[in-house]
């Protein structure tokens, strides 16, 4: 049987006129399918997109408390760049 499944392959390339074997016509079909398609990368389409519990909490209140830590840290590098600027323009090179 798997002889003559491979003759079934090698005759349908040999009728539809096509140089390509019976795999290779399989390929080009899959390949023109999905250029017909015209398919996007977008995540909802490629990728499954998982749905995200709400958890109640507003997005105000909840971008408030992602910030304080930021804020600090920028507050913190002003604090310590201020002496370095006074030290520079000491030194005749402020802006």
């Amino acid at each position: 049987m798997a002889g003559q499944s491979q003759n079934i392959g090698s005759n349908a390339a040999a009728a539809s006129g096509s140089n390509l074997g019976f795999e290779d016509e399989l390929k080009a079909a899959a390949h023109k399918e999905i250029a017909a398609r015209r398919p996007m990368p977008t995540p909802g389409r490629c990728v499954e997109v998982a749905e995200i519990e709400d958890d109640g909490v507003p997005f105000e209140e909840k971008m408030a408390e992602l910030l304080v830590e930021p804020f600090g840290q920028m507050n913190e590098a002003e604090e310590l760049d201020a002496p370095i600027r006074q030290n520079w323009e000491i030194l005749g090179h402020g802006a």
